[in-house]
């Protein structure tokens, strides 16, 4: 009998259902779990499920029942897949379920920062309607996003997405992706990307070459002024430099739900971000409607089977 022992069950959403394995099994669940904490609670597991604790090689060197690491996730930065797949443990990974969540937390914000909704509704708040003695008021900036160009760093799933939406705005699309295949349409060098765009969005995966890709340089390149998303991953973007390029006009406005680490400290740069106000900040939910969320947990479950079933699916390639 398999004994599965959930390390993080708190980074699903209570409401969603995380159904139970069809076959013979011991259930264990922990809201969250300490790095420290692993090998205690998961010393006879034959299963984890995890979406973010730490598995380094000296914890899995410890569990020595351990067949799977299932991830609850498309991300496995935490799981130390080498030294896994070196004791025969595969880690299985969630695919293809936030293409629509992503893609509309990415326009939310887009949206929301174009316009100045956030700052307008501040004024509201406080009185400024009432102390402008007329039908509106002028305060803050708003911008069309029809005619304008987004710049989309990464043209996999989520960026196409992205840019069928952009598109539908009557934005003129363009891609920098490395990984694109030579003349694709719509491809250009990062450069261009950077230097054209009056809105630039974030869809690529945290790497040696792309950590730290939008710094100083790349913000006084910009000739635009645009509005910059990140709903990939934090430490794309160094926040500090984020700071100046709003201090000195070279980027218009920001859009964050993601940081390193997570949650950020309350005296990072990504907090004193937040507290602006042409910048909107959110927790890493921009993959978390409920839907994906719920097609997240079925595909969580559909691994697990799959594998003990002797047909594994969604193996993530050791580092």
């Amino acid at each position: 009998m398999h004994k599965i022992v959930v390390l993080d069950r708190d980074t699903i959403a209570p409401e969603v259902n995380v159904r139970r394995p069809s076959f013979p099994h011991e259930w264990v669940e922990y809201a969250r779990t300490s790095a420290s904490e692993v090998i205690e609670r998961a010393k006879d597991a034959t299963i984890i499920i995890n979406n973010k604790v730490d598995l380094r090689a000296d914890t899995l060197a410890q569990l020595p029942h351990l067949k799977l690491i299932a991830i609850a996730a498309t991300g496995t930065d935490c799981v130390d897949k080498t030294a896994a797949a070196a004791r025969g443990i595969p880690t299985v990974n969630i695919r293809g379920y936030a293409k629509a969540t992503v893609p509309e937390h990415t326009f939310a914000l887009l949206l929301s920062l174009a316009r100045s909704i956030v700052p307008y509704r501040a004024e509201v708040q406080e009185g400024a309607w009432q102390a402008a003695q007329q039908f509106c008021f002028f305060t803050n900036p708003i911008v069309d996003l029809a005619g304008r160009r987004l710049g989309i760093v990464g043209a996999g799933v989520l960026g196409s997405q992205v840019a069928g939406i952009a598109r539908a705005f009557g934005m003129d699309v363009v891609f920098y992706d490395p990984m694109a295949k030579p003349g694709t349409a719509g491809v250009v060098s990062l450069d261009e990307l950077i230097e054209t765009s009056h809105a630039i969005t974030l869809h690529c995966p945290l790497t040696d070459e792309t950590r730290g890709m939008f710094d100083m340089t790349a913000f006084r390149r910009m000739k635009n002024r645009p509005i910059i998303i990140n709903t990939a991953r934090g430490g794309l973007i160094v926040e500090e430099d984020l700071e100046v390029a709003l201090d000195e006009g070279l980027v218009s406005a920001a859009g964050l739900d993601v940081t390193l680490p997570e949650p950020p400290a309350p005296d990072s740069a990504f907090m004193r971000l937040a507290r602006r106000r042409n910048v909107i900040c959110t927790p890493h939910i921009a993959w978390a409607s409920l839907e994906a969320q719920q097609a997240l947990a079925d595909q969580l479950i559909d691994n697990i089977e799959n594998f003990v079933a002797g047909r594994p699916s969604n193996v993530v390639s050791p580092d």
